[in-house]
C-alpha cells in the first residue's frame, strides 16, 4: 500500500509526547482561515510512500525519540484511513508509541468499522476542535463540527485517551461564552489526559501567498498574553 505523504520530520517536539517522527499527509477538506500548511490540502498529490519506507526512515532516526514515538498528522491523515492503520499496525509490531493528529472532519458515527481498527493500534489521538459552535466553525473552516463532536465522544466512550486542542485566535476565538462552552463539552469526556491552547501565528502566510490563495486574516495579529492566559484558565490547561 502507498500513500500520499507530504513530508516527515524527524524531532517533533509539539506533536504528542516525547520527541515524534512526525508525518505529514496529504489531503484535506477543511479549509481553516488560519491553516499553517495550505499546501496539504489538495487530495491525491504528494510523494507516494510506503508503510515499509516511513518506518525504514523512522529506524535511522530512532534513538532520538527520547519516550517519543511516530505522530500522523496533515493535512488530515483519515483522508488516508487505510493506509494509516496499516502503518500503525507495523509500528506496534515493532513497539513504537503512536499518535493520531486529528480534526475528525471525515468521522462518521453510523460508519465506524475503519475507524475501530485503526484505534486499535493507536494510543493516543489529538483532536482539533477549531470552534464548539457549529455556525462559527463553518465561518471558520468551511465545514460542520457536529461529526468532530461526534468522534470525541466516540473516543471517550470507547476508553482512548485524546488530548483536546484549540487554536486561539483573536476576534474568532477568544470570546470567554464560547471558551467556556468547550470547557463544558470536554467535562463530558472521560478519557481526555490533556488540554492544549495553540497561539494563533502567521509563521504560514508566505505559503498561501505562494499559492495564490488571498489570506482572510491579514491584519489578525497573534494573541496576547493575557488572552492565553485567560483561555488557558477557563479551558483548565495543561500547557
Amino acid at each position: 500500500m502507498e500513500g500520499f505523504i507530504h513530508s516527515t520530520e524527524s524531532f517533533g517536539t509539539v506533536d504528542g509526547p516525547g520527541i515524534r517522527f512526525v508525518i505529514f499527509f496529504q489531503g484535506c477538506p477543511m479549509r481553516c482561515l488560519y491553516c499553517h500548511n495550505p499546501d496539504t490540502w489538495k487530495i491525491g498529490t504528494g510523494t507516494k510512500r510506503t508503510v515499509e519506507s516511513l518506518l525504514e526512515e523512522y529506524d535511522s532516526v530512532k534513538e532520538f525519540m527520547k519516550n517519543g514515538g511516530i505522530t500522523c498528522t496533515g493535512g488530515e491523515p483519515l483522508v488516508q484511513i487505510d493506509f494509516v492503520t496499516e502503518l500503525f499496525e507495523k509500528a506496534k509490531e515493532k513497539g513504537i508509541h503512536t499518535c493520531l493528529d486529528s480534526s475528525g472532519i471525515t468521522f462518521t458515527p453510523d460508519s465506524t468499522e475503519k475507524f475501530e481498527r485503526l484505534c486499535k493500534y493507536t494510543d493516543l489521538v489529538m483532536l482539533d476542535i477549531k470552534h464548539i459552535d457549529d455556525e462559527e466553525h463553518k465561518k471558520l473552516t468551511g465545514q460542520t463540527n457536529k461529526n468532530i463532536l461526534d468522534m470525541a465522544q466516540y473516543l471517550s466512550k470507547n476508553g482512548k485517551k485524546m488530548w483536546i486542542r484549540h487554536v486561539l485566535v483573536p476576534g474568532i476565538t477568544t470570546d470567554e461564552r464560547y471558551l467556556k462552552q468547550l470547557r463544558e463539552f470536554i467535562d463530558t469526556l472521560k478519557t481526555v489526559d490533556r488540554v492544549e491552547v495553540l497561539p494563533y501565528h502567521t509563521l504560514g502566510v508566505f505559503k498561501w501567498k505562494e499559492l495564490g490563495i488571498p489570506y482572510q486574516l491579514e491584519g489578525v495579529e497573534p494573541p496576547t498574553e493575557e488572552q492565553i492566559e485567560c483561555a488557558k484558565r477557563i479551558l483548565n490547561c495543561q500547557n
